[in-house]
C-alpha cells in the first residue's frame, strides 16, 4: 500500500491502517516510511512517500509485490462526497503521470472487494451521504503489476473525516485479501463514475477491472480495448458495454469498432 505526506485522506487512511491492523514500523526504506503487518498469511507493507500518487511511477517495493494500492483523495468539481475505486493508467496521452497509452495491470476482483466493503461501511458507520462508485480508467501511475487507487471525495470535509478514511482503510484491507473469484470483465461506456456498473457488480457476481467511460469513445480504436482486456490480472475478461451510457451515434461507432476486434461482448441494459 502506498501513501502520500502531501494527501490529506492519503494520510488520515493511513494512520487509520496502522491504528485498526497492527501496522508497526519497520527500518525506512529507499521508497519512504516504511510500516508492516501480517493479516489473514499475508505479509502486507504500507509505504508513505512524498510526492502526488500519480506520478509514483517507481519504487523498489512493486517489484516484489504481488499488488499495490494507492491511498487517494478524489476530487470533482461538484463536491460530492464519494468513496471510489479504479484502475490507474492511461488511455491515451500521460496528462497526470504514468506512460501513455499504457494501462496498469487490472486486478479486477480486487477493485470488486473493496468497493464491498465500501458499501459495507457505508451503513456500518452512517455515511449515508457518501456514494460508492467505481471510476474509469485514468491517470499515472502505469504499472506492471496490479495495481488500484482506493479514494475519499471530493473536499477537505470528507478528506479529513476519520469514518471516511475507516471506510477506505477497511475496503484497502479488504482488496488485499481478497480469495473470491467471479468473472472479471472489461466495461465500455457510461460516465466516470458509474452508479450503473457498480450497482451491477455489487449485487451480481461480476468484478470490473479497466473501465472506458463514454467520454473516450471519440479517441477510441480497437487497439486501446484489445490492450485493456490484455492488462485485466484475471484471464479472458468479459466484455461488457453500458448500454444506456452510449447514446445513438456512439453505439453505431462501437459497433463498427467491436466487428474489428471480433470478441464475444454482452450489453447491460437493466440497471
Amino acid at each position: 500500500m502506498v501513501a502520500t505526506k502531501d494527501d490529506a485522506a492519503s494520510q488520515n487512511i493511513a494512520n487509520r491502517l496502522i491504528s485498526d491492523f497492527g501496522f508497526s514500523e519497520t527500518a525506512s526504506s529507499t521508497d519512504g516510511q516504511t510500516y508492516s503487518a501480517t493479516f489473514e498469511r499475508r505479509e502486507i507493507k504500507l509505504v508513505v512517500v512524498e510526492g502526488e500518487l500519480v506520478y509514483i511511477q517507481h519504487l523498489s517495493a512493486f517489484s516484489s509485490s504481488d499488488l499495490v494500492i494507492f491511498l487517494s483523495r478524489h476530487e470533482s468539481r461538484n463536491g460530492a462526497p464519494l468513496l471510489t475505486a479504479h484502475i490507474p493508467g492511461n488511455l491515451f496521452e500521460a496528462s497526470f503521470g504514468g506512460i501513455a497509452g499504457k494501462v496498469s495491470i487490472a486486478p479486477a476482483n480486487a477493485v470488486r472487494a473493496a468497493l464491498i466493503e465500501m458499501r459495507r461501511a457505508k451503513k456500518r458507520l452512517n455515511l449515508e451521504q457518501f456514494q460508492v462508485s467505481y471510476e474509469g480508467t485514468h491517470h499515472g501511475p502505469s504499472l506492471d503489476v496490479p495495481a488500484l487507487f482506493v479514494e475519499i471525495g471530493s473536499t477537505q470535509e470528507e478528506w479529513s473525516s476519520p469514518k471516511a478514511a475507516e471506510a477506505v482503510a477497511h475496503a484497502a484491507m479488504a482488496a488485499a485479501t481478497c480469495e473470491e473469484e467471479v468473472e472479471a470483465a472489461v466495461a465500455l461506456g457510461g460516465s466516470h463514475c458509474n452508479s450503473r456498473l457498480t450497482n451491477h457488480s455489487l449485487d451480481s457476481p461480476i468484478a470490473f477491472g479497466h473501465i472506458i467511460p463514454s467520454y473516450a469513445f471519440s479517441r477510441l480504436n480497437a487497439n486501446i480495448v484489445k490492450h485493456c482486456i490484455d492488462r485485466t490480472l484475471e484471464s479472458n475478461p468479459t466484455l461488457i458495454l453500458d448500454w444506456k451510457g452510449i447514446d445513438g451515434k456512439q453505439r453505431e461507432g462501437l459497433m463498427e469498432l467491436l466487428k474489428q476486434l471480433d470478441i464475444p461482448f454482452r450489453r447491460l441494459a437493466e440497471y
